[in-house]
């Protein structure tokens, strides 16, 4: 089931929005920037953060700049706050959508499910030396051979097909894979990359690009 948080302090709409939500999803409901900062930071592993911009103890676009800083997490805002200057503000922190208060619950409720289905998890890269199946962590060459690569490997494949086209640093990489509190070296990184490379076959970066001074990404739209 996908994972929501929720950032809205008023307890009648948050009430009811939880509510709604949760039917479908995963919901955790947070009330202020600080209660829902550490509610991120405890797991990260959110799929979707729905956003109000006007919270008691700060901006909800403080927060939003925040979590950009350490994962690729995808944002809805809600707002009475519909200026242009604030909608600008909000897509340029990569927002999916900018949703001016009073909304209809429907309409929301239609908005979070596209934006989560353009951004479901990659299930199979289907490429020509080899198919990578992301549910169970293997790949199969043309032979039928199967292999059981290393999981972290997989896993990094996955968020550069995921968040292709954007280009991921190390530290992208890092936060979203090992967490914050662990930091392995941008050297680590760069050894998984040459392992995947040798993987796929990829040879002259046709699949993983590097971008200098940057990081990576993921350069072929063989996915399926």
């Amino acid at each position: 089931m996908r994972k929501l948080l929720l950032v809205e302090d008023d307890v009648s709409l948050g009430t009811t929005l939880l509510e709604r939500l949760q039917k479908d999803y995963e919901v955790a409901w947070a009330k202020t920037l600080a209660e829902a900062w550490s509610t991120f930071t405890k797991t990260r592993d959110f799929d979707l953060i729905v956003l109000d911009v006007g919270l008691p103890d700060g901006n909800g676009f403080e927060l939003a700049e925040k979590i950009k800083k350490i994962s690729p997490a995808l944002f809805v805002f809600l707002t009475a706050q519909a200026d242009a200057e604030s909608r600008l503000r909000g897509f340029e922190l990569g927002a999916e959508e900018y949703i001016p208060k009073p909304f209809h619950l429907k309409e929301l409720l239609i908005r979070v499910k596209h934006v989560l289905e353009a951004h479901a998890p990659a299930k199979e890269l289907v490429l020509e030396s080899c198919t990578v199946n992301f549910a169970t962590m293997s790949v199969q060459r043309k032979s039928g051979q199967i292999e059981y690569p290393p999981v972290t490997d997989i896993k990094i494949l996955q968020m550069l097909v995921e968040k292709s086209p954007r280009v991921l640093s190390r530290d992208d990489i890092m936060n979203e894979i090992w967490g914050v509190d662990k930091n392995p070296s941008h050297r680590t990184i760069d050894n998984i990359i040459v392992r995947l490379r040798h993987l796929l076959g990829d040879e002259g970066e046709k699949h993983i690009r590097s971008v200098r001074g940057v990081g990576y990404q993921w350069a072929t739209e063989e996915t399926t």
